[in-house]
């Protein structure tokens, strides 16, 4: 059953990968609320707009990431500012497109940096706040690519995969504390994310797998995506909620992709059950 609760008071958001796409579509909702938001971006000029328009709710912060010393300042600017966190959106990242064998050793390491260890930092930084004060709602993004892979997509699959991973754990984890946990799977989305993607050096082996999988999604029609301003409307639902799912599916196309993919493992599962329950025999 979804319960919700109607807001009675203002919050504050941590929110990162702040400045464009469903980040910037998060620190805008927040602000039409009336919440206070502490927006972390790499560059933060694509905000300097709503700074002036919400000087006294908007706290813009540079970092990366991927720096644990930086993004420690950056929470601790945010509790001296508005003295307290009540959501952190763990929302940067970036994506590496070319096949498993095709990523170099330093574009692995890099999305792992910033997708996992990223993510971590604003964890250890944030989660000393939340529970101090025995409250908060931490929504870690993810996407359909944390539920399957299909070639092209290995290294950003394994990144999410890893943060759908440690979620589920904290979730457990920090449910005694008062601190509540949402993964955000958004399909594809009509954000800046495609144009950014990094690149590995092709290997002509993968051209009937990786190169087929680049060109078709280089064919897809432009605005056949989720738009990031709906996808965020729908999330606030998960952050309005008494009980927020342990995960949450943004747009149709994605889940229905993420079902097919979850219905494979459970046949394959089955099918193998045999050889499964041979292992116990002694």
């Amino acid at each position: 059953m979804i319960t919700s609760q109607t807001p009675t008071e203002a919050k504050t958001w941590f929110i990162t990968g702040a400045s464009s796409g469903i980040g910037r579509e998060l620190v805008l909702a927040a602000l039409g609320r009336g919440d206070s938001v502490a927006a972390l971006s790499r560059k933060t000029a694509p905000l300097d707009d709503l700074a002036r328009e919400y000087p006294n709710r908007l706290l813009l912060l540079s970092a990366d990431v991927a720096d644990e010393a930086a993004v420690t300042a950056a929470v601790s600017r945010t509790v001296e500012n508005f003295g307290t966190i009540d959501i952190v959106a763990n929302n940067a990242g970036y994506g590496l497109f070319g096949g498993v064998e095709e990523a170099t050793d330093t574009q692995a390491r890099a999305i792992f940096d910033t997708n996992v260890f990223g993510v971590l930092n604003v964890l250890r930084a944030t989660l000393p706040v939340l529970r101090a004060q025995r409250s908060g709602l931490i929504l870690q993004g993810s996407s359909l690519y944390g539920q399957f892979a299909h070639p092209g997509v290995g290294m950003l699959a394994a990144t999410k995969f890893a943060v759908e991973g440690l979620s589920e754990a904290l979730a457990q984890e920090v449910a005694p504390l008062g601190i509540k946990v949402s993964i955000v799977q958004p399909g594809a989305t009509e954000t800046p994310f495609l144009a950014n993607l990094a690149f590995a050096e092709p290997i002509e082996a993968y051209d009937g797998t990786v190169r087929a999988v680049q060109k078709a999604i280089g064919e897809i029609p432009a605005g056949s995506g989720i738009d990031p301003a709906a996808a965020v409307a729908a999330l606030m639902a998960v952050v309005d909620s008494d009980t927020p799912p342990l995960r949450i599916a943004l747009g149709e196309a994605g889940a229905d992709q993420m079902r097919a993919a979850l219905n494979g493992r459970l046949t394959e599962l089955d099918a193998w059950s045999t050889v499964t329950a041979s292992a116990d025999k002694k």
